[in-house]
């Protein structure tokens, strides 16, 4: 089974302490830790490290389901496609980072222009079951529910249109999980403000939206064998 992890930070002076990274290494370690004695395939893709451009309203993906001018998209894009699972890990920006808006653009694009033409289109990434996980600067209940709104509704929203299989946690929590910041404090030496987390609370919201994305993941698996030993 293959597991993809997008950390959809821009923030090129966070790198390796990047909060939303750190998330895809907790999502890997529970993945590793619940899911003991499978064949796992573990993906990070930093979409710092990205060179992805906006869509341009070209049309040429209609034809061609990928895009013709961007060729970092059309990667990510089929590494998506190649995975059983997908987890997007996301800070609240205004709303989301721009390159996670430039990824969502295209895989919306190629979807809504296809599916215009033919109701029976199903895209390369149609029914991989996505798991969303948001975060910010704010640190009570208030704050997470403007992350449910902004941030993990607004991706969601993309993703379907996609054709992708949003996993919710509950029905307060359909689209994806928020996780609090514990303390924001001021450096000396940075502009940026220095947000504290408590891990092990960051790991307890995040396992059970990580489980009900597996098991949606193997659940699919099992389908496509079943089928493969029907024709």
């Amino acid at each position: 089974m293959k597991v993809l992890s997008i950390s959809a930070s821009n923030m090129v002076h966070a790198r390796k302490e990047s909060t939303s990274l750190e998330v895809c290494q907790i999502i890997e370690r529970i993945i590793k830790t619940r899911l003991t004695g499978n064949d796992m395939q573990m993906e990070n893709i930093r979409l710092v490290d990205a060179s992805l451009s906006p869509c341009t309203g070209c049309g040429k993906c209609f034809m061609m389901n990928k895009c013709d001018t961007d060729d970092c998209f059309n990667n990510i894009y089929s590494r998506i496609a190649r995975s059983d699972a997908l987890f997007i890990v996301s800070p609240h920006y205004a709303p989301i980072p721009a390159k996670l808006c430039m990824l969502l653009e295209k895989m919306e694009q190629i979807s809504f222009l296809n599916r215009f033409y033919n109701i029976n289109y199903r895209p390369i990434v149609y029914g991989i079951p996505v798991g969303i996980i948001a975060h910010g600067g704010g640190s009570d209940e208030a704050a997470l529910r403007s992350y449910k709104a902004m941030v993990l509704d607004t991706i969601a929203n993309a993703l379907q249109t996609a054709m992708m299989d949003v996993v919710g946690l509950n029905e307060e929590w359909p689209t994806g999980i928020a996780f609090p910041v514990k303390e924001v404090r001021q450096d000396e030496d940075e502009i940026f403000p220095v947000q504290l987390y408590d891990w092990a609370d960051v790991e307890d919201r995040v396992t059970p939206l990580v489980i009900s994305v597996m098991r949606k993941a193997f659940q699919n698996i099992k389908s496509q064998r079943v089928m493969a030993s029907l024709n």
